[in-house]
Protein backbone atom coordinates (compact mmCIF):
# COMPACT_ATOMS: atom_id res chain seq x y z
CA UNK A 1 0.00 0.00 0.00
CA UNK A 2 2.58 2.40 0.41
CA UNK A 3 3.73 2.44 -3.13
CA UNK A 4 0.09 3.72 -3.89
CA UNK A 5 0.76 6.68 -1.31
CA UNK A 6 4.04 7.59 -2.68
CA UNK A 7 3.08 7.04 -6.35
CA UNK A 8 0.11 9.67 -5.35
CA UNK A 9 2.33 12.38 -3.70
CA UNK A 10 4.85 11.98 -7.06
CA UNK A 11 2.25 12.68 -9.13
CA UNK A 12 0.74 15.59 -6.80
CA UNK A 13 3.99 17.70 -7.57
CA UNK A 14 3.66 16.91 -11.06
CA UNK A 15 1.97 19.55 -13.52
CA UNK A 16 -1.31 18.02 -15.11
CA UNK A 17 -4.36 18.99 -17.27
CA UNK A 18 -6.07 17.01 -14.45
CA UNK A 19 -5.38 19.49 -11.56
CA UNK A 20 -8.21 20.72 -9.06
CA UNK A 21 -8.10 23.96 -11.29
CA UNK A 22 -10.28 21.87 -13.87
CA UNK A 23 -12.21 19.68 -11.39
CA UNK A 24 -15.58 20.90 -10.57
CA UNK A 25 -16.92 21.14 -6.59
CA UNK A 26 -18.38 17.78 -7.30
CA UNK A 27 -15.67 15.82 -8.61
CA UNK A 28 -13.14 17.45 -6.31
CA UNK A 29 -15.28 15.75 -3.79
CA UNK A 30 -15.99 12.37 -4.99
CA UNK A 31 -12.57 11.75 -5.62
CA UNK A 32 -11.58 13.07 -2.24
CA UNK A 33 -13.93 10.64 -0.64
CA UNK A 34 -12.77 7.88 -2.68
CA UNK A 35 -9.12 9.00 -1.53
CA UNK A 36 -9.86 9.11 2.10
CA UNK A 37 -11.89 5.53 1.82
CA UNK A 38 -8.29 4.26 0.21
CA UNK A 39 -6.32 5.98 3.60
CA UNK A 40 -8.59 4.17 6.26
CA UNK A 41 -8.88 1.17 4.49
CA UNK A 42 -5.20 1.01 3.98
CA UNK A 43 -4.70 1.35 8.14
CA UNK A 44 -7.58 -0.69 9.05
CA UNK A 45 -5.84 -3.39 6.50
CA UNK A 46 -2.90 -2.64 8.79
CA UNK A 47 -4.58 -2.88 11.89
CA UNK A 48 -5.86 -6.29 10.76
CA UNK A 49 -2.70 -7.67 9.65
CA UNK A 50 -0.91 -6.84 12.79
CA UNK A 51 -3.91 -8.71 14.65
CA UNK A 52 -4.01 -11.48 12.74
CA UNK A 53 0.12 -12.04 13.53
CA UNK A 54 -0.55 -11.93 17.43
CA UNK A 55 -3.31 -14.21 16.74
CA UNK A 56 -1.13 -16.74 14.89
CA UNK A 57 1.61 -16.05 16.90
CA UNK A 58 -0.80 -16.88 20.21
CA UNK A 59 -1.74 -19.81 18.89
CA UNK A 60 1.05 -21.62 17.78
CA UNK A 61 2.47 -20.60 21.87
CA UNK A 62 -0.81 -22.71 22.57
CA UNK A 63 -0.48 -25.97 20.22
CA UNK A 64 3.28 -26.16 20.53
CA UNK A 65 4.14 -25.04 24.36
CA UNK A 66 1.22 -24.88 26.59
CA UNK A 67 -0.58 -27.84 26.01
CA UNK A 68 1.72 -30.43 25.21
CA UNK A 69 3.26 -29.16 28.91
CA UNK A 70 0.06 -29.82 30.57
CA UNK A 71 -0.75 -32.89 29.40
CA UNK A 72 3.47 -33.84 30.03
CA UNK A 73 2.34 -32.96 33.39
CA UNK A 74 -0.34 -34.93 33.69
CA UNK A 75 1.55 -38.17 32.14
CA UNK A 76 -0.65 -38.72 28.79
CA UNK A 77 0.01 -37.86 25.64
CA UNK A 78 -3.81 -38.57 24.37
CA UNK A 79 -7.17 -37.61 25.63
CA UNK A 80 -10.81 -37.61 24.90
CA UNK A 81 -12.75 -34.48 24.86
CA UNK A 82 -16.58 -34.99 25.71
CA UNK A 83 -17.78 -33.85 22.68
CA UNK A 84 -15.73 -36.86 20.94
CA UNK A 85 -12.61 -34.64 19.93
CA UNK A 86 -9.29 -36.14 20.19
CA UNK A 87 -6.10 -34.33 21.36
CA UNK A 88 -3.10 -35.68 20.57
CA UNK A 89 0.70 -35.13 21.11
CA UNK A 90 2.49 -35.36 17.79
CA UNK A 91 6.67 -34.94 16.92
CA UNK A 92 7.47 -31.50 15.60
CA UNK A 93 10.33 -31.19 13.33
CA UNK A 94 12.31 -28.39 12.24
CA UNK A 95 15.37 -27.59 10.46
CA UNK A 96 17.68 -24.46 8.96
CA UNK A 97 20.90 -24.71 7.92
CA UNK A 98 22.80 -21.01 8.94
CA UNK A 99 24.48 -19.29 5.93
CA UNK A 100 27.82 -19.92 7.19
CA UNK A 101 27.45 -23.42 8.07
CA UNK A 102 25.62 -24.56 4.23
CA UNK A 103 29.17 -26.01 2.66
CA UNK A 104 29.97 -28.45 5.76
CA UNK A 105 26.68 -28.94 5.96
CA UNK A 106 26.30 -29.93 2.20
CA UNK A 107 29.45 -31.27 2.02
CA UNK A 108 28.58 -33.47 5.21
CA UNK A 109 25.50 -34.70 3.07
CA UNK A 110 27.72 -35.59 0.41
CA UNK A 111 29.81 -37.82 2.58
CA UNK A 112 27.20 -39.47 3.76
CA UNK A 113 24.94 -40.32 1.28
CA UNK A 114 22.76 -37.63 0.90
CA UNK A 115 23.80 -35.59 -2.08
CA UNK A 116 20.31 -35.88 -3.37
CA UNK A 117 18.75 -33.09 -1.08
CA UNK A 118 21.07 -30.62 -2.50
CA UNK A 119 19.66 -28.68 -5.84
CA UNK A 120 22.25 -26.83 -7.96
CA UNK A 121 21.42 -24.16 -10.54
CA UNK A 122 23.52 -22.63 -12.48
CA UNK A 123 22.92 -18.62 -13.45
CA UNK A 124 24.09 -16.95 -16.46
CA UNK A 125 24.01 -13.23 -16.79
CA UNK A 126 24.25 -11.49 -20.06
CA UNK A 127 24.18 -7.58 -19.81
CA UNK A 128 22.47 -4.60 -21.95
CA UNK A 129 22.09 -5.94 -25.81
CA UNK A 130 23.69 -9.22 -25.30
CA UNK A 131 20.83 -10.81 -26.74
CA UNK A 132 22.63 -12.43 -29.75
CA UNK A 133 25.03 -13.70 -27.20
CA UNK A 134 23.02 -15.22 -25.05
CA UNK A 135 21.14 -16.47 -27.63
CA UNK A 136 24.80 -18.24 -29.18
CA UNK A 137 25.92 -19.03 -25.30
CA UNK A 138 22.52 -21.55 -25.09
CA UNK A 139 23.22 -22.79 -28.23
CA UNK A 140 26.69 -24.05 -27.77
CA UNK A 141 27.25 -24.03 -23.80
CA UNK A 142 29.67 -26.17 -23.65
CA UNK A 143 33.22 -25.45 -25.06
CA UNK A 144 35.19 -21.67 -25.46
CA UNK A 145 32.23 -19.53 -23.76
CA UNK A 146 31.45 -21.34 -21.23
CA UNK A 147 35.02 -20.69 -20.10
CA UNK A 148 34.84 -17.50 -21.31
CA UNK A 149 32.02 -16.73 -19.03
CA UNK A 150 33.48 -18.22 -15.93
CA UNK A 151 35.95 -15.70 -15.93
CA UNK A 152 34.36 -12.33 -16.28
CA UNK A 153 32.26 -13.88 -13.17
CA UNK A 154 29.54 -14.24 -14.90
CA UNK A 155 28.22 -17.62 -14.52
CA UNK A 156 27.04 -18.48 -10.83
CA UNK A 157 26.47 -21.71 -8.91
CA UNK A 158 23.56 -21.52 -6.34
CA UNK A 159 23.55 -24.63 -3.69
CA UNK A 160 19.52 -25.11 -1.83
CA UNK A 161 17.99 -27.50 0.29
CA UNK A 162 14.05 -27.03 0.02
CA UNK A 163 12.66 -26.19 3.71
CA UNK A 164 10.13 -28.96 3.08
CA UNK A 165 12.64 -31.85 2.28
CA UNK A 166 14.95 -30.54 5.31
CA UNK A 167 12.55 -31.36 7.43
CA UNK A 168 11.26 -34.48 6.26
CA UNK A 169 15.04 -36.07 6.10
CA UNK A 170 15.21 -34.88 9.67
CA UNK A 171 12.07 -36.80 10.63
CA UNK A 172 13.58 -39.87 8.83
CA UNK A 173 16.60 -39.91 10.91
CA UNK A 174 15.10 -39.43 13.86
CA UNK A 175 12.43 -42.10 13.03
CA UNK A 176 14.69 -44.69 12.04
CA UNK A 177 17.18 -43.64 14.76
CA UNK A 178 20.22 -42.48 13.03
CA UNK A 179 22.27 -39.86 14.86
CA UNK A 180 23.57 -36.44 12.59
CA UNK A 181 25.21 -33.30 13.71
CA UNK A 182 21.95 -31.78 14.97
CA UNK A 183 23.78 -28.38 15.49
CA UNK A 184 24.88 -28.02 12.10
CA UNK A 185 21.78 -28.56 10.28
CA UNK A 186 19.97 -26.17 12.97
CA UNK A 187 17.75 -28.76 13.74
CA UNK A 188 15.30 -29.44 16.16
CA UNK A 189 12.48 -32.22 17.51
CA UNK A 190 9.63 -30.33 19.48
CA UNK A 191 5.91 -31.29 20.00
CA UNK A 192 2.52 -30.34 18.67
CA UNK A 193 -0.76 -30.72 20.61
CA UNK A 194 -3.15 -31.88 17.49
CA UNK A 195 -6.94 -31.73 17.78
CA UNK A 196 -9.05 -34.50 16.04
CA UNK A 197 -12.63 -32.65 16.19
CA UNK A 198 -14.82 -35.28 16.93
CA UNK A 199 -18.89 -35.13 15.35
CA UNK A 200 -20.24 -32.90 17.52
CA UNK A 201 -17.66 -30.49 16.77
CA UNK A 202 -18.04 -30.80 12.91
CA UNK A 203 -15.59 -34.00 12.55
CA UNK A 204 -16.36 -36.61 10.33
Amino acid sequence: MNDIFDDMEADSNKESLFSKHNLTNEDLSTLTGMADAIIRQDEYTKKVEGELKEAKKKLLKMTDEDLPTMMTEANTIKFVMEDGSEVSIKPQYGASIRVDNRPTAYQWLRDNGFGYLIKNQIIVSFGVDEDEIATEFMNFIEGHLKVKYQKENLVSQVEKIEPMSLRTWVKERNENGEEFPMELFGAFIGQRAVIKKGAKNGGK
